[in-house]
């Protein structure tokens, strides 16, 4: 199996990068599972990292899972539900992780690529980014957990649109559905992601995590319990809060611990 996911801290910003050279940055069921330990390993730093940038090496963001390894992994109902059992836990570790992620889109973002970048909760590619989830040339489907998270993005319409047409479109097509959240030259992609990074990482951790908290849990249509709306109120109780408040009065930039 072919392919590496790894990452890299630099202060507050970890990296974490998709590589498979020569495939578009398929990933293997090896890389699959490797997806799902950067992010928990990273969900486990509650001191030092404030925010996540998942990007592609070279020139794609990811192509989907690598299907030369179908016939040894994903050949039939049974080999499929396991594979499944891997995709499914990587997935929900990208979108789970209290901490902010940003997709730095380059290139192809397509097929289980796309379903990666919808689990992320800020999505910025260049002019030359390419998305689309074309499963209906290969006769597959996308599962139920694979798809949740594009459903809550484009809604209905659009994820039928996609699915049933197999279209492979452009970032400006990707902008007007609200796949991404913005577009920009590609020379300046990745300064775009790391400025945004630094500043979520400036702002307070807390609030941040509270945030990500808050909306994934507006998405569920259950009630909300009395105990989940008193949670709103536990910022005022935080050192952070303190530190914020008196550093907007004092016109001071604020320095926040995360506590």
């Amino acid at each position: 199996m072919s392919g590496t996911v790894t990452y890299k801290t630099d202060g507050a910003i970890a990296t974490v990068v998709i590589e498979n050279a020569g495939r578009l940055n398929a990933l293997s069921l090896l890389m699959w599972r490797q997806l799902r330990q950067a992010f928990e390993e990273l969900a486990h730093d509650r001191d030092t990292i404030r925010c996540i940038v998942l990007r592609g090496a070279g020139e794609a963001f990811a192509s989907g899972a690598d299907i030369a390894e179908f016939e040894r992994e994903r050949y039939d109902i049974v080999s499929a539900r396991a594979y499944g059992k891997a995709i499914h836990p990587a997935l929900v570790s990208i979108s789970e992780c209290p901490h902010p992620v940003i997709s730095m889109i380059h290139g192809p973002c397509v097929g289980g690529g796309l379903e990666i970048a919808g689990r992320t909760d800020i999505r910025i590619c260049d002019e030359s980014a390419r998305f689309g989830i074309p499963v209906n040339r290969l006769g597959l489907v996308v599962a139920y957990a694979e798809l949740k998270a594009l459903l809550d993005i484009v809604g209905p319409s659009v994820a039928m649109e996609m699915l049933l047409e197999g279209k492979v479109f452009g970032a400006a097509d990707a902008l007007r559905a609200g796949l991404v959240n913005r577009v920009v030259p590609d020379a300046k992609l990745e300064t775009e992601v790391y400025e945004t990074a630094k500043r979520i990482a400036d702002g307070a951790p807390l609030a941040a995590r509270w945030h990500k908290k808050f909306v994934r849990r507006l998405l569920e249509p259950k009630p909300l319990r009395e105990d989940e709306l008193d949670e709103s109120f536990d910022c005022f109780g935080t050192e952070d809060f303190q530190i914020g408040y008196r550093a907007f009065l004092e016109k001071k930039k604020p320095q926040f611990k995360g506590r």
